[in-house]
């Protein structure tokens, strides 16, 4: 597979981007404590792509969705979820019951898992582009989106009341059910929404 040096800038653009807001976020954020619990699978994750990038490169499509999400948790990770400053004006302004960007954020959460696997599907298996695709790739996010439920709940156990700001559950009992819900709906609006984009650039890709 060749890449053109057009799409090499992006990716460099993309990776110089990413680092800008990393320094941002890094430096006094509201708890340090909730910046390394938020922050630390972006590391691994971004450490993950470059050491890959050689071998196994993305779709521009994936390493943008990748980049928002990570811009995503940045922030978050920085003022935390609970106090994000454009979804606390939101909340004041429309008298909303809780700031948002917790919401948001497990939106977002559930599109990139759900992208990942429709490509790693389509370019590494005999699976055909139906179904099937579909609903391994949306099974697969709202596993993803459970298993880091479960990540807080132990949080939560562990920490006690110090988990508050990590787990941003804001009051509400039902905070995990509509995160995982979020989760799946931005799964399959992805999937939905992004397939002829995804579907193009794999046939470019693949010289097609």
């Amino acid at each position: 597979m060749r890449i053109t040096s057009t799409e090499e800038k992006y990716h460099r653009f993309l990776l110089i981007s990413f680092l800008a807001v990393f320094l941002w976020s890094v430096i006094n954020p509201r708890n340090y404590g909730v910046w390394i619990a938020e922050v630390f699978p972006v590391i691994v994750g971004v450490l993950l792509i470059l050491a890959t990038y050689n071998r196994f490169r993305l779709t521009n499509l994936s390493y943008v969705i990748i980049w928002i999400d990570v811009v995503i948790v940045l922030i978050g990770g920085h003022y935390t979820y609970s106090e994000m400053p454009l979804f606390e004006w939101l909340q004041n302004h429309f008298d909303l019951a809780r700031n948002h960007y917790d919401r948001f954020g497990h939106f977002a959460q559930g599109v990139l898992p759900a992208i990942l696997t429709r490509e790693v599907l389509l370019r590494k298996t005999q699976i055909r582009r139906n179904l099937y695709v579909f609903l391994i790739a949306v099974s697969v996010s709202l596993a993803l989106s459970a298993a880091y439920e479960l990540i807080e709940w132990a949080a939560a156990e562990i920490a006690g009341r110090q988990a508050r700001d990590f787990l941003a559950t804001q009051g509400d009992k039902w905070d995990s059910q509509w995160d995982m819900f979020l989760a799946l709906c931005g799964a399959v609006l992805s999937l939905l929404t992004l397939r002829k984009i995804h579907d193009s650039q794999l046939n470019q890709m693949d010289g097609k």
